[in-house]
């Protein structure tokens, strides 16, 4: 769901009050990036902008450390995020064949997001539940030793 002029701008002004109270403290851009990433779901380029000058570094800088660390993402996520284990232990176990149904049936390659927005796909490494290789999770709920032939009926759950 796209926010509104006036939520943007909210979240902007909530941002900046944030980064006002992190300036003085020790390494504030990790902390900064993550609230801004709590707030809006990813962090766009007006969005580094706002942490660069609030912060008084390059926006390089900033740009530099949302694409190192994995849990900042520069486009909009889906309302669900569904994640395919490809580890090791899940791909011996079948997870190509997970990633391959949940892209036919959301229509989307693995790191994209629906034209809803309801989804978004994406192959993870490892997620500590090798023995309940291979592994899917939707958000927060984790599915185990299921075959392709599951994944549609998880899906729907939350249509």
């Amino acid at each position: 769901m796209a926010l509104t002029q006036e939520q943007i701008q909210a979240k902007t002004e909530e941002l900046k009050a944030f980064i006002a109270e992190q300036k003085g403290s020790k390494g504030p851009l990790m902390p900064v990036m993550q609230k801004a990433q709590e707030l809006f779901g990813y962090l766009s380029l007006e969005t580094q902008q706002v942490i660069a000058e609030g912060l008084d570094v390059p926006v390089t800088e900033v740009y530099g450390v949302a694409t190192f660390y994995a849990q900042f993402s520069l486009e909009p996520k889906g309302e669900h995020i569904i994640s395919i284990c490809t580890g090791t232990a899940c791909y011996v176990k079948g997870a190509q064949a997970l990633v391959d149904e949940a892209e036919k049936l959301l229509g989307v390659p693995c790191g994209g997001t629906t034209k809803d927005g309801k989804f978004t796909l994406e192959g993870t490494r490892c997620l500590g539940c090798c023995g309940l290789a291979p592994v899917l999770v939707v958000d927060e709920d984790v599915y185990g030793r299921i075959t392709a032939k599951d994944v549609k009926g998880i899906l729907e759950k939350y249509q």
